[in-house]
C-alpha cells in the first residue's frame, strides 16, 4: 500500500526506517520529512497543519494509510477533517479525532479524565487570569516543591518545578499574567510533586484492544545531572531496568485498562498511539501526563526493538483487528542519545554544515532538524540527529552510541554525557 507520515523529526524518521522494511509498503511519503526521511522515502513539501495540501496528496497518490506523527494536526484535528470528507473517509489514519486529542491538549481536560475513571495522579487546581488570586492563596497553603503545568500544547518545555513559594507565585503570575508559554498557559495547573523514578508507557490501540510497545526512559533536561530547563528530549533508554513484571502488570491494571475503557464510556473514539508519561512511587505507578502520539527521542530507542511487521500493526489500529496480534519484541537494550544545536532549547542558529552522519553497522543514526543542500548535510533545528545504540545489556548499548556521537561534527553541537547512568546503576 502507499503510505504516508506527517512529521518531520526523529520519531517520523524512525517510522519511516521501519515502514521501508515492510513488503506491505509500496511506496512512502512523508511530508514534510527531513534529509534522514529523504533516504527512505518522498519528502513532499507540506506544513503538518495544511489538511487540504495533504488531503489532496493523498488523493493524487492514492494513499492508504496515513501515520500522524506531532500532536499539532491531531489537536487541530486531521482525523474529523478527513472523515468529514467522504472521498477520505476510508483512508486508514493512525492518531485520534480532536475529542481524544484532548488527553494531550488539555491538561485540565486529562487531569478532569483521570479523577473521573480512578486513574492514579497527582492532585491538582486549574486557574486563569480571573483566577490568580485564588492561585496565589492556594499555593501558600500547598507544599514544596509543586509543578506548574502549562493547559495547552507547549512543545515539551511547558512544566516548570517549583522549589519555593516565592518561585511558584512568580511562575503563575509569568505564565498567566506575562503569557510565557502563549495561549497555552491561558489556563495553569498547580499540581502536586510527586517523587520518585520517570518512565514513558507507549500503547497502541484500535479503540477496542491494544496492544503494549516496549516502555522507555527519557532525558528531558537540556544539562547533565537533570539541570537547567526542559527540552523535548536529549536521551532514551528502552527497556527500563525498574519495570518489571509485577509493575508493569500494575500499570496495565490501573493505568491502560481504566483509559481505554473510559474513552470507549466517553463516547470517545481513539485509533492511534498513547502515550503515558508515568511516575513510579515506591513501585506504584502516577500517570504525569497523556500524549496521543509516541514520544521523541522515545520512538527512537523503541521502534528498533519491534520486530513485528509495523505496518501490520498500524493498520490494525487504524481499521480495527489489534486482537489478533502479538507484539515481538527484541531483548536487546536500545540508548539513543540526542545531538543538538548550540543555544538549544533557547535561541539557536541554523545550516551548519555537519559531518559523519554515515551510519555505522552497530548504531542507527535518525535525523530530526536536518536538510540536504546539494549534497551536504545542514542543520535545521534545536535538536539535530539522534544516535541509536543496540547491545546487549545499557553499557555496551551507550558505547555503540556515544561512539558514533562523537564522531559527528557542526559548529556548536552538544549532547548530554550522561545518558543512561542512573539505569546503569539498577541493572
Amino acid at each position: 500500500m502507499n503510505i504516508l507520515i506527517i512529521g518531520s523529526g526523529g520519531r517520523e524518521h524512525t517510522f519511516a526506517w521501519k515502514i521501508r522494511q515492510s513488503t506491505q509498503c509500496k511506496k512512502l511519503y512523508v511530508c514534510p520529512g527531513n534529509a534522514g526521511t529523504a533516504q527512505v522515502a518522498e519528502n513532499i513539501p507540506l506544513a503538518v497543519d495544511d489538511f487540504e495540501g495533504i488531503a489532496d496528496l493523498v488523493l493524487k497518490e492514492a494513499i492508504q494509510l496515513v501515520v500522524v506523527g506531532p500532536e499539532v494536526p491531531l489537536v487541530q484535528g486531521i482525523r474529523d477533517f478527513f472523515e468529514a470528507r467522504e472521498e477520505l473517509k476510508e483512508v486508514g489514519i493512525v492518531g485520534p479525532g480532536k475529542a481524544g486529542a484532548l488527553l494531550e491538549g488539555s491538561k485540565d481536560f486529562s487531569k478532569n479524565f483521570m479523577e473521573k475513571h480512578a486513574i492514579p495522579t497527582a492532585s491538582s487546581q486549574t486557574f486563569t487570569k480571573t483566577t490568580i488570586d485564588e492561585g496565589i492563596a492556594y499555593l501558600e497553603k500547598a507544599s514544596m516543591p509543586i509543578v506548574m503545568k502549562a493547559d495547552g500544547l507547549a512543545a515539551g518545555k511547558g512544566v516548570i518545578i517549583a522549589h519555593s513559594l516565592q518561585e511558584a507565585q512568580d511562575t503563575l503570575r509569568s505564565m498567566l499574567l506575562d503569557e510565557q508559554f502563549g495561549e497555552a498557559s491561558s489556563k495553569v495547573l498547580i499540581e502536586s510533586f510527586l517523587d520518585g523514578i520517570e518512565l514513558s508507557v507507549f500503547v497502541l490501540t484500535d479503540g477496542d484492544d491494544y496492544v503494549v510497545l516496549p516502555e522507555a526512559k527519557d532525558y528531558k533536561r537540556i544539562g547533565e545531572g537533570d539541570t537547567g530547563p526542559n527540552t523535548g528530549g536529549m536521551g532514551a533508554i528502552s527497556p527500563v531496568p525498574f519495570a518489571d513484571e509485577a509493575f508493569m502488570d500494575k500499570v496495565e491494571q490501573k493505568v491502560i485498562r481504566p483509559t481505554i475503557a473510559g474513552l470507549k464510556m466517553e463516547g470517545i473514539p481513539y485509533q492511534g498511539f498513547i502515550f503515558i508519561g508515568l511516575m513510579n512511587m515506591n513501585g506504584e505507578p502516577y500517570v504525569i501526563e497523556y500524549n496521543v502520539r509516541m514520544g521523541d527521542p522515545e520512538t527512537q530507542a523503541v521502534i528498533p526493538r519491534l520486530e513485528n511487521d509495523l505496518v501490520d500493526l498500524l493498520w490494525a489500529s487504524a481499521k480495527g483487528g489489534l486482537s489478533t496480534k502479538t507484539l515481538r519484541v527484541n531483548t536487546a537494550t536500545a540508548t539513543t542519545v540526542v545531538l543538538v544545536a548550540e543555544g538549544y532549547p533557547g535561541p539557536y542558529q541554523k545550516d551548519k554544515a555537519i559531518t559523519g552522519l554515515d551510519s555505522d553497522s552497530d548504531c542507527i543514526v535518525f535525523h530530526a532538524g536536518t536538510k540536504l543542500r546539494d549534497t551536504e548535510f545542514r542543520t535545521n533545528g534545536g535538536r539535530v540527529v539522534a544516535i541509536t545504540g543496540i547491545a546487549s545489556d545499557i553499557t555496551k548499548a551507550l558505547d555503540i552510541a556515544y561512539h558514533k556521537a562523537n564522531s559527528i561534527r557542526w559548529e556548536g553541537m552538544y549532547f548530554r554525557k550522561d545518558i543512561g547512568q542512573d539505569l546503569v546503576k539498577l541493572q
